[in-house]
């Protein structure tokens, strides 16, 4: 896969910082609803929408849409717009540390995207906005297609009509893995056991990545 990874914006200290394409795409389609971020005459927009992650060529590509009377895709095509994905996010309690001189945090994956979106629109681009429609149910739920082109040409038209699509090629990417990494052995080892112990489903989800990163 191409190198992504360059500029840095997000705040990543070297021992939370995940550079494998890979690895970052595998996330972005597993949390695929994302957070779309754009700049409208210079103020920052944000859109929380289903985000479509392929990859070909050793290109990444994102494809959604937005309401067309959302005014966010007018900035598409001129500016670079920002995906932010993330996860499972957990605190983490002081007393799982070996120190008593210790405050708490939180643990977390966040992958940032960075790309120009280029517009598809039902009356310019046909055949791309059905592409776009059809990878969107085939990677949400297959099952409906039948349904969708069964619907009255009349309906399924005006839903088409009113939305904007857009594909954006993914020119960096940002990856950041807080997991306990700059603790010691013990210190992680507590921390993941208690993520796991926990009720709430979200820490046993970061309890169970910080397992992965043992070796």
């Amino acid at each position: 896969m191409a190198a992504y990874i360059s500029r840095y914006i997000m705040y990543i200290p070297s021992a939370f910082r995940e550079d494998d394409p890979e690895k970052l795409v595998a996330f972005m389609q597993a949390h695929s609803f994302a957070t779309l971020v754009s700049t409208t005459d210079g103020l920052p927009v944000a859109s929380h929408i289903p985000l479509v992650v392929t990859v070909q060529d050793n290109v990444v590509k994102l494809t959604s849409h937005l309401a067309k009377q959302n005014p966010q895709w007018q900035a598409f095509g001129k500016h670079e717009s920002l995906a932010i994905f993330t996860g499972a996010h957990a605190y983490i309690s002081p007393s799982l540390y070996e120190k008593r001189e210790n405050v708490p945090t939180w643990n977390y994956v966040a992958v940032h995207a960075y790309g120009i979106p280029q517009i598809i629109t039902r009356a310019g681009s046909p055949e791309l906005m059905d592409k776009m429609m059809e990878k969107t149910i085939d990677t949400y739920e297959s099952e409906y297609k039948a349904q969708w082109h069964d619907l009255s040409d009349s309906y399924r038209e005006g839903m088409m009509s009113g939305i904007v699509g857009f594909e954006m090629i993914v020119t960096r990417l940002q990856g950041k893995y807080k997991l306990s990494q700059n603790r010691s052995h013990t210190e992680r080892h507590n921390v993941a056991h208690a993520l796991l112990e926990s009720t709430d489903p979200a820490a046993r989800e970061v309890g169970e990545m910080m397992q992965q990163l043992e070796p």
